[in-house]
């Protein structure tokens, strides 16, 4: 029983979503018949089912414009067609008005197609975010519970197969995870303990334990809805123009058929007919339908492929601010570069053990949390090595002094362990190693340098890429980076970019991107942390990082779901697709309503030849707009 209720419902649903194109068939099916009726004389059966064909066909979008036009308080486009429609069958011509009615629906219901593919891009996500969830109770029993009931802290059960309820972290077990759903990628990334986990992601194999982090409300994936949600109400510059144009353009094209309807029979000697039937055929082919929808279906389209392939537009205004960017600043750690320094090279004094040497090192540098002796740890942990016993005391801002088996040492830069004996260590390697954009610590004794060891924020592989991308889309690009010269020369060369900005401090960041867009007018801006967030607002188009903070996410204008920058031309190239398809779609539609007003005058565009150029006109830039959907 409930399987046939959910199918009916189901039925409905579908029937709901498709009414308009219903409508738009079954007044063109009544059509053909009254055609067929009235082929030798019009009779009342053939002038009753033209009658059901305005009707079925037409009411939903005469409803809506006399809506709008009482809401609004301004004519509308919808109005004008109501006006024609019945200013057709008032002087005999009942097909031709069926026929503009049933074209004008069908434009409407292609309209309706395009919002409801954009907005299915929600309802996927929306179902994509599971009810209930398996609570693990203080005994370790499963409980079966409500999302929304569970707080942040508690310990959920995800079985394989299962979709992740909320963010949080994995507290014990291994899987495989599908993150498509954020970042649009289908190969499952490995997770283990300690790894972050996201709500609306697919547990593929193993059974894991997860610690909540963020209420559901607050999970990336609702933010990820959130923000394709607000994009699709908010309307470009160019929309609102247009909107603003149609009330005005509506006024003058009433004033001009009022002005067509005494104006030639009097000037020009045309008959009454002749001048009524010529004024019904310009309120026809001057409406701006074609031209109201030249930009929202291919906006609404871009924006529902965007967040297709992991890419969130908020709006119309972005995307057209990104089809013009001439430059781009990013930001370098976390953002070109991986944001932990790694060891590159390991240097130890002539005669010594280098695995015990790195041994000892890693013993100093093992209760330290600087991302430098993080490093360091994680190095010797590759090479198998364990950590010596090492009684340690901090001196801030130099480095650290430690104890090992009776020995004392020094951990630090040249200035700290000796400069002279730093410089000549290794035949000079040092200053080598920094000119690389390498970071070089220094391990000594009494007897001088111990060892060496370079570290150095790698660059991501995938920024290469892009860099490369946004060069061959002829965009410039800039980092900004804290660095000092030297290191800021060495990423710079390494990531491709075309020129950088050393020494930046975070503060500083906005001043940077306003003398960089006095030069390039239109710049975008690439950032995952807090400080970059004033950075992300300055620029014409701020871009986030997805796995960056909740404050960069919330400020950009465009957030790439993957850390992947080369995401970012992808955009780019949309953004740029979709203002060809609007600059085709206005020229297109002006071109056809001055080509069809000009036959209007010249008598050679009669009613039927008007409403197909016309109707048929707007279809086709709605199916242009519609080749957004695919880029």
């Amino acid at each position: 029983m409930n399987t046939t209720n959910e199918n009916n419902n189901h039925l409905i649903e579908k029937l709901k979503e498709h009414i308009e194109l219903i409508a738009a068939v079954v007044a063109g099916i009544l059509i053909a018949i009254a055609w067929f009726t009235t082929r030798d004389e019009m009779t009342s059966v053939g002038i009753v089912l033209y009658l059901l064909a305005f009707l079925i066909g037409g009411f939903a979008k005469a409803k809506e414009g006399v809506e709008e036009t009482i809401a609004n308080k301004e004519l509308n486009v919808e109005f004008l067609m109501i006006l024609a429609a019945i200013g057709s069958a008032v002087i005999g011509y009942w097909t031709e008005g069926a026929i503009l009615i049933f074209i004008f629906a069908l434009s409407g219901a292609l309209e309706t197609y395009a919002m409801n593919k954009s907005h299915k891009e929600i309802s996927a996500l929306m179902d994509m975010q599971p009810e209930e969830a398996w609570l693990v109770l203080a005994d370790g029993s499963l409980e079966r519970v409500k999302v929304d009931t569970l707080q942040v802290g508690d310990v959920v059960m995800i079985k394989p197969g299962e979709r992740i309820p909320t963010d949080g972290v994995i507290a014990d077990g291994a899987t495989s995870i599908d993150e498509a759903a954020i970042t649009g990628e289908s190969i499952p990334v490995s997770k283990f303990a300690g790894d972050d986990v996201f709500a609306g992601t697919v547990n593929m194999t193993g059974a894991v334990k997860m610690t909540m982090t963020k209420p559901s409300s607050e999970s990336l994936f609702q933010k990820i809805i959130d923000l394709v949600q607000s994009a699709q109400s908010e309307k470009s510059p160019s929309q609102q123009f247009i909107e603003r144009f149609e009330g005005t353009y509506v006024k003058v094209v009433l004033i001009a058929v009022g002005l067509m309807l005494f104006v030639p029979h009097f000037v020009l000697g045309w008959d009454w007919t002749t001048t009524f039937y010529r004024a019904m055929v310009l309120l026809v082919v001057a409406s701006p339908c074609a031209l109201v929808a030249a930009i929202m279906p291919a906006t609404l389209s871009a924006i529902s492929n965007g967040a297709r392939n992991g890419v969130l537009f908020k709006g119309g205004l972005h995307i057209e601010h990104l089809s013009v960017l001439q430059a781009i600043a990013f930001d370098k750690t976390g953002t070109l570069t991986q944001g932990k320094p790694v060891v590159t090279d390991f240097i130890v004094r002539d005669g010594l053990d280098e695995k015990q040497t790195l041994s000892m090192l890693a013993g100093i540098e093992y209760n330290s949390n600087h991302p430098l002796a993080v490093a360091i740890t994680a190095y010797a942990k590759q090479q198998g090595v364990s950590f010596a016993n090492a009684t340690i005391k901090d001196i801030p801002g130099y480095g650290l002094e430690a104890t090992i088996d009776d020995v004392f040492y020094k951990v630090g830069k040249m200035d700290f362990v000796g400069r002279e004996a730093a410089m000549q260590f290794a035949n000079g390697a040092a200053p080598l190693l920094a000119e690389e954009g390498k970071t070089v610590i220094f391990m000594a004794d009494a007897q001088g340098i111990v060892a060496m060891a370079a570290m150095k924020d790698t660059v991501r592989e995938e920024a290469k890429q892009a860099i490369a991308q946004l060069k061959e889309l002829g965009i410039h690009t800039i980092m900004l980076t804290g660095d000092n010269e030297k290191t800021a020369k060495a990423i710079a060369k390494e990531a491709g970019v075309e020129s950088y900005i050393a020494e930046c401090l975070p503060e500083t960041k906005v001043a940077h991107i306003k003398e960089l867009m006095t030069k390039y007018k239109f710049v975008g801006m690439v950032g995952d942390g807090i400080n970059d967030a004033p950075a992300l607002a300055t620029a014409t188009t701020g871009i986030a990082m997805g796995e960056g903070t909740d404050v960069a996410l919330e400020t950009a204008d465009v957030v790439l779901m993957k850390n992947d920058l080369s995401k970012i031309s992808y955009a780019v190239k949309v953004a740029r697709k979709m203002q060809r398809i609007v600059k085709q779609n206005i020229i297109f539609a002006i071109s056809v309503i001055m080509l069809l007003i000009a036959s209007n005058f010249l008598q050679v565009v009669d009613l039927p030849l008007g409403v197909i150029g016309h109707e048929g006109s707007t279809i086709l830039v709605i199916l242009n707009g519609l080749r957004m959907l695919r880029l």
